[in-house]
């Protein structure tokens, strides 16, 4: 049997505020920009970076999933996120009659990261979305088999009273 599989998953950071927008059918769909970097080093020793942009489409699904709503809320230019979705090339006729065509990635699940926050300053500007997670000091870690391996790792094998059935 053989399947066949679409699926881009990209963590960037926004190029500009979303475009949030209503189609005649009442539903919503939110459109960005999302920057992925790479950098290396050339065989000359300069130090290269190359960026591409990807367009990102997000719909609130039938289901009632608002996430086109949660981008509205939340994703502003500058933030770094996590997008997973499938790619999707599409063609129209402009308005001259040209033939268009785009490349869009169709998200289906996005995950705010965390960097630039509200859009404007560093991470140091107003309150951070979670709360940071702060390592306990050695001696007041519990001797548990394996935790030594972890370090000073923040959280590592911390909450022993998780509800995990296994």
């Amino acid at each position: 049997m053989s399947r066949s599989l679409n699926k881009a998953i990209l963590i960037g950071n926004v190029g500009g505020d979303p475009e949030i927008r209503t189609v005649g059918s009442g539903t919503r769909v939110a459109q960005f920009s999302l920057a992925t970097s790479r950098n290396w080093t050339d065989q000359s020793g300069a130090k290269q970076e190359k960026t591409e942009w990807h367009r990102c489409v997000v719909w609130n699904s039938a289901r009632g999933s608002g996430l086109a709503d949660v981008v509205e809320k939340y994703v502003k230019k500058g933030e770094k996120i996590y997008v997973e979705g499938e790619i999707e090339y599409r063609q129209w006729q402009d308005k001259d009659g040209q033939t268009r065509y785009t490349t869009e990635i169709k998200v289906k699940e996005l995950m705010l990261l965390g960097g630039r926050m509200g859009g404007g300053g560093d991470e140091m500007d107003g309150p951070p979305r979670r709360p940071p997670v702060q390592a306990r000091p050695k001696s007041a870690a519990a001797p548990t088999a394996g935790k030594e391996e972890f370090g000073d790792f923040p959280g590592a094998l911390e909450d022993e009273d998780d509800d995990l059935p296994f």
